[in-house]
C-alpha cells in the first residue's frame, strides 16, 4: 500500500523565526564560558559595532562570527558544546517572531511537516527547532574525533549550503510533496528553496531577497515591534 505523500513546509531559522543568530548566541556563550578565547571576540567586534551604528552590513558582521566559531571550535570537546548550546536555548529559546512562530503552529495543526534549513550548527538548531515541533532539521555538521573533540572541519559542506539540495533530499527521503508546500527565508541564500514551493514568504527580507520578491511577486511579510505588515 502506498502512503500519501506530506505536505511540506520549509523554515530558515537565524532572523526568521529566531530573533537573533543562534551561531551568534553559541558564540557568545563560548567566549563567557572560557571555552573560546577572550580574543575570538576581537574577530567580529569592529563589525558588530559598525552594523548596530548601521555603518556596516549584517553580512559583514555574520561572516565575521562564522570565522572566529570556525577558528576557535577545534579541541572544543562535544560534551562541552552540548551544554552550552542548551543553555542558550533554555535562555533564548523564547526569543521568536510573532508571525513565524503563529505560522508554525498553523501549519503544524494542518499536519504539515516541518522542514527547518540552517547554516548554524546542526546541534543548536536541533535544539532550538524540537521544542518548536519540527520534524526534521538540517544544519552544519562539524566533524568529531575519536576523542570526542571537534576537528574544525564542517561535514558535507556543498550540501548544506545549497537549500535547494537539502529540501530536494528530505522530499525524497521523507515521502513529501511539493504540491501546497510553504517556505519561509529572509536572505538571498533562501532563494533556491523558495523558488520550489508553491507559497514562497519572504519575511523580514534583506534588500537582494526584497528586490527579487518583488519581482516574482512572492509575499513580503515585515513584522516590526507589534505590528505585521503585508506587502
Amino acid at each position: 500500500m502506498i502512503k500519501p505523500q506530506k505536505k511540506v513546509a520549509i523554515f530558515d531559522i537565524d532572523g526568521t523565526i529566531f530573533r537573533s543568530s543562534l551561531l551568534i548566541e553559541l558564540t557568545d556563550a563560548f567566549i563567557q564560558a572560557g571555552i573560546f578565547p577572550v580574543k575570538a571576540a576581537r574577530i567580529f567586534e569592529e563589525s558588530r559595532k559598525k552594523w548596530l551604528d548601521r555603518q556596516g552590513s549584517y553580512e559583514e558582521y555574520i561572516e565575521a562570527v562564522i570565522q572566529a566559531f570556525r577558528l576557535n571550535i577545534k579541541g572544543v570537546r562535544y560534551k562541552d558544546f552540548a551544554k552550552i548550546a542548551k543553555k542558550v536555548i533554555d535562555f533564548h529559546g523564547n526569543r521568536t517572531y510573532r508571525y513565524t512562530r503563529d505560522l508554525v503552529n498553523q501549519l503544524k495543526n494542518k499536519k504539515y511537516y516541518l522542514l527547518a534549513i540552517s547554516h548554524s550548527p546542526q546541534k543548536i538548531v536541533k535544539e532550538f527547532c524540537l521544542r518548536m515541533g519540527f520534524n526534521k532539521v538540517y544544519g552544519q555538521l562539524y566533524e568529531i574525533d575519536e576523542h570526542n573533540k571537534f576537528t574544525g572541519e564542517i561535514l558535507h559542506l556543498d550540501l548544506i549550503l545549497d537549500k535547494s539540495k537539502i529540501l530536494q533530499r528530505a522530499v525524497n527521503k521523507e515521502n513529501l510533496t511539493l504540491k501546497h508546500s510553504v517556505g519561509v527565508g529572509d536572505t538571498e541564500s533562501d532563494i533556491s528553496f523558495l523558488k520550489q514551493v508553491a507559497k514562497p514568504i519572504c519575511f523580514n527580507p534583506n534588500r537582494k531577497l526584497y528586490n527579487y520578491a518583488k519581482r516574482k511577486h512572492w509575499s513580503i511579510i515585515v513584522e516590526r515591534k507589534d505590528v505585521i505588515y503585508h506587502f
